[in-house]
């Protein structure tokens, strides 16, 4: 019993609740209290059809959803366009072409609007099932016992519901520092053990860490895609150096280890760019053409040039995001490029290319971990 009521605010918490909810319980006896149970079962029935419903919804409507962007076939508005218009085709290229970030856009939806339906009929419902229990007593000693025994009960069903937002918590951020210390109550331990995991089994334990992880990745992809427009158009100067690079060489791969090679070699890498950001929290933000023209970058700016410059020569390329090896057993924050060759992604890292052939060698992926940024 000491284990399972502590000094823990989570437990205190939960008991707070329970607390609470018995004492207006107490207060509005027991067939104002049996109403509010009611009306907080039923809006719970509700919920969870209501998930049901939007997922089947969602899952459904979503190819549909795809096939008539595709169908619109976006316009990329350049760098000039209004925020607006860049925000705009951002999201509606993400819908596109991100399939969790548009079933979650179409759930929220279809969820919103069921609720909203479904808002003043659970109210209805409530009144009219707890009709026949208008005629039990509210006052009097008798009525304000049982009127606080219900009040128990939904307050007990509230604890819950506290603890299964917080066993998912837990679940989708292990490392967080509350996580830990949510764990160290005895009360939450208890009712997650005894009744949230067995009645969720695997749901909210196994399978939605690993949504909102994808979700997370299909995020940094959206967030990655900005890229595609404010680099869309390009000076004049990049492009010709492109075509020059590209000029006597044929083919999608030749053309590609040419522009490699070329921005491998050209750009320097920018450690006062590095050490700005480290020690002074300043980041410098360039464009292709600003690396092209001081020839000094860092990793995204050595991806961005290169995307840039393979689009003008005609390659369709994206600008990866995640962790490259740091040579001491650890990684950091990296960016490097695929290009499509042949009808597959190769993997080419221009800013390490100075140090041995990064233009798709084999185990690529063991130096380089994508974190869901890349662009298309």
């Amino acid at each position: 019993m000491g284990e399972l009521f502590d000094r823990n605010l989570v437990t205190w918490m939960l008991l707070a609740m329970v607390a609470f909810s018995m004492y207006r319980g107490f207060r509005r006896g027991a067939s104002g209290s049996v109403k509010q149970l009611v009306f907080f079962l039923i809006s719970a029935v509700v919920s969870v059809a209501a998930i049901a419903l939007a997922a089947f919804a969602a899952a459904k409507a979503s190819p549909h959803l795809q096939q008539w962007l595709v169908e619109r076939d976006l316009a990329n508005p350049g760098p000039e366009a209004s925020k607006w218009s860049q925000f705009g085709y951002t999201v509606l290229a993400g819908l596109r072409d991100l399939p969790l970030l548009r079933f979650a856009a179409l759930f929220l939806i279809v969820h919103s609007i069921v609720r909203t339906l479904t808002g003043f009929a659970t109210k209805a419902l409530a009144s009219v099932v707890s009709v026949p229990f208008a005629v039990v007593p509210s006052g009097g000693a008798a009525g304000k016992s049982a009127g606080g025994l219900i009040g128990a009960a939904l307050g007990a069903g509230r604890a819950l519901l506290l603890t299964a937002v917080l066993f998912a918590y837990c679940a989708i951020f292990p490392n967080a520092p509350m996580s830990d210390y949510i764990q160290q109550s005895g009360l939450y331990r208890e009712v997650a053990s005894q009744v949230i995991r067995p009645a969720t089994g695997g749901l909210l334990e196994e399978r939605l860490p690993v949504f909102a992880k994808e979700m997370s990745g299909e995020l940094g992809q959206l967030w990655q895609k900005r890229y595609d427009v404010i680099d869309a158009n390009l000076p004049e100067d990049v492009a010709l150096a492109a075509a020059e690079v590209t000029k006597d060489v044929a083919g999608e791969e030749a053309k590609a280890r040419a522009l490699y090679e070329w921005v491998g070699s050209r750009i320097a890498y920018d450690d006062d760019k590095v050490r700005a950001y480290v020690e002074e929290g300043v980041w410098r933000e360039q464009d292709p053409e600003a690396t092209f023209r001081t020839r000094k970058g860092v990793c995204i700016d050595y991806a961005r040039l290169y995307a840039a410059m393979a689009r003008a020569a005609g390659l369709e390329v994206r600008v990866v995001t995640g962790l490259g090896y740091d040579g001491r057993g650890g990684y950091g924050s990296h960016a490097w490029n695929e290009i499509r060759i042949a009808g597959r992604w190769a993997p080419l890292d221009c800013t390490w290319a100075n140090a041995g052939d990064w233009f798709d060698p084999p185990g690529f992926a063991d130096t380089h971990l994508k974190q869901g940024g890349l662009t298309a």
